[in-house]
């Protein structure tokens, strides 16, 4: 896991970042609304959108647990997605009413999953055509898909990390502990509404690529940020209107609703993912922009366009991070004015603290 280029300890429980590191980095405007804000008890999809569910009480083993970390884990060994998708929020909420402390656990690799959908290569995914679904069906079918992944990896996140709590602070697990609920309510959503076009999750392959990138990044939060939240979720941002135009287009209107509202909501998780990544390199004192480009290069991530930019505006995502037309353009500004970074000295520099921080991991 890469600390800082010391090994020594550091806080982040304080959620703002300095003056200095939020001119280069902006959080999205609602994050401490988001983080504020009451829980959602809205997991069914009604008429005029989203309406409130209630569960049932859950037994043993899951009421003996003492702490998130302990929660996460008995989450991610549940198979079956309905279930998983209640007790994650069950767990959040649990969070939220009776301050649980956040303990350590073990994350089960990989997490537990249902014997359908069939887990096959992207290359082996049926066309729509071939799949024995119709066009919005199959396209909810790949979101549901999407978003039971998206659950495991946040609590992946939440568990993975939970040792490391005196350094990361408790802000960062409660952060994604929400992502978690948030993953859940979608994931119900989109398999309430498969029931009514009738289907269900798992009526067709999915494939596996999403948790190999979460793998990737099992021991290095640097790398789980960069990968995840500002990869794979802010993919989310740039499919999202496609696919509600498609499915208007389709004529399914319900289901373009709840996948815009699914969309729209993924502004916040990838908010998240800017911020803590931020922390993490203004502690380690380098350049949020190499770092996460290093990052992508080291563990072998592809950044794939078009890209939603003002999506990703609004999430906070520095388009010179992602897009190297926006970095050309910088870069020509600012020999303009005569204050071009030395790229060599500082690719010196993260090479070195980087190689500092494999041995830190190794020790630990």
């Amino acid at each position: 896991m890469m600390i800082s280029a010391s090994g020594s300890r550091w806080c982040i429980g304080q959620r703002r970042l300095s003056s200095s590191w939020r001119e280069k980095v902006s959080p999205w405007h609602g994050l401490d609304n988001w983080r504020e804000s009451p829980l959602d008890e809205n997991r069914l999809w009604g008429e005029h959108g989203p309406e409130p569910q209630h569960f049932r009480d859950f037994e043993s083993p899951f009421l003996q647990a003492s702490s998130l970390a302990h929660f996460g884990s008995i989450i991610l060994s549940t198979s079956d997605p309905l279930l998983k998708s209640q007790l994650s929020h069950f767990a959040y909420s649990t969070l939220r009413l009776h301050n649980l402390p956040l303990g350590i656990s073990i994350p089960p690799s990989p997490p537990s999953r249902p014997p359908f959908p069939l887990l096959v290569s992207p290359k082996e995914i049926p066309a729509p055509k071939d799949s024995g679904l119709p066009l919005n069906a199959y396209m909810l079918h790949n979101l549901a898909h999407v978003e039971l992944n998206a659950i495991d990896l946040a609590w992946d996140t939440v568990v993975r990390f939970s040792p490391y709590s005196e350094i990361l602070g408790e802000g960062f697990f409660a952060d994604f502990a929400h992502v978690a609920d948030d993953e859940s309510r979608h994931f119900s959503w989109c398999a309430q509404r498969l029931s009514e076009l009738g289907f269900k999750y798992g009526d067709m392959p999915a494939h596996n690529l999403l948790w190999r990138e979460c793998e990737k990044s099992s021991d290095n939060v640097a790398a789980r940020l960069a990968v995840i939240p500002l990869v794979q979720e802010a993919r989310g941002l740039d499919a999202g209107p496609r696919l509600v135009k498609k499915l208007v287009g389709f004529g399914d209107n319900r289901t373009s609703k709840i996948v815009a509202r699914i969309a729209d909501e993924e502004v916040a998780h990838v908010a998240v993912g800017v911020y803590w990544f931020a922390y993490v390199c203004q502690k380690l004192n380098c350049a949020p922009d190499s770092t996460f480009k290093d990052l992508l290069k080291e563990y072998n991530v592809e950044l794939k366009g078009p890209f939603n930019y003002s999506a990703r505006d609004e999430a906070g995502i520095p388009r010179d991070w992602y897009d190297d037309a926006s970095s050309k353009s910088i870069g020509d500004k600012k020999d303009k004015n005569g204050n071009k970074k030395q790229l060599s000295a500082v690719y010196e520099r993260l090479a070195s603290i980087i190689a500092m921080e494999k041995e830190n991991s190794s020790l630990t």
